[in-house]
Formats: structure tokens, sequence, C-alpha cells
């Protein structure tokens, strides 16, 4: 089972959130921030993650009760306002090798006690068609 879905077209960095979500974990558990400021998923977020949510394996680290589940966002040109969310790799990897370039943001969501977290981001798309080499050579004047 692919658990996430890794990203392979990337056209930069990858951002991983990691060190920020131990920070916030570390605050909860130390009283510092209340188990309402981490655990306010938007509807909309717990919809998708009930309905398309990848599992990751991993057990929600505030209620210790509900497994983790993965949305991928994909913003930019020509897409919805609020985004779209790809359902498997395969449509990952066709939004990444877009013409226009995107956001892609995946969060990990519990349905248990809606605690989410933006995991990681990336850049994606802004690939040029490659044209036939005739094209090119016309274009030129050869």
């Amino acid at each position: 089972m692919d658990k996430r879905f890794r990203t392979s077209t990337a056209d930069g960095a990858v951002v991983e959130f990691g060190l920020v979500r131990h920070a916030m974990l570390a605050k909860v558990a130390a009283g510092l921030l209340r188990y309402e400021d981490v655990c306010d998923a938007h509807p909309e977020l717990l919809r998708a993650a009930r309905n398309i949510g990848r599992k990751t394996g991993e057990t929600c680290p505030v209620c210790s009760d509900v497994e983790l589940v993965e949305v991928t966002y994909v913003f930019g040109a020509r897409l919805p306002a609020g985004g779209t969310c790809p359902t498997s790799r395969a449509e990952l990897l066709k939004l990444e090798r877009r013409e226009d370039p995107v956001q892609c943001y995946a969060v990990e969501v519990c349905v248990g006690c809606n605690f989410h977290h933006l995991v990681r981001k990336w850049s994606a798309g802004a690939r040029r068609v490659r044209r036939p080499q005739s094209a090119q050579r016309q274009e030129v004047g050869e």
C-alpha cells in the first residue's frame, strides 16, 4: 500500500514540516496550546479526509485513537479556486506535469478529533511541451 504520494516531479525543494509538527505537539503536551487550537480542521478538509484520504499507518498524536489520513491539494491556473484533490498517484503526476505551474500541499488529518497539520509542500508543473524538431527548424528559418 502506498501510504503517501511521494513527489517525483517537484521542480525544486520539497518543504517538510516535521519539525514544526514536533514543536506544536510538544506545546500541546506542555499545556501551552489547547487541543481546540490544533483540532480545528475545516469541514471541507474533514470531508476530503473521510472520502479520499490515504491511510498513513500512523495513529493520531493528539487523541491516540484514530489512524491519520493524508489529503493532497493542488492549486494552479485553470484549476478550481479551492484546488483539486487527486485521488491517485497517476492523477497527481498528471497535474504535476502540466504546462502551468502548480502548488501542491499534503495535509495529515485525524477524522476522530479533527487534528490536522501541513506535512509537506512543493512546486511542480510549468513544463514546456517538446515540439518535434521539424517545427523548431521552421521557426528558426532553416
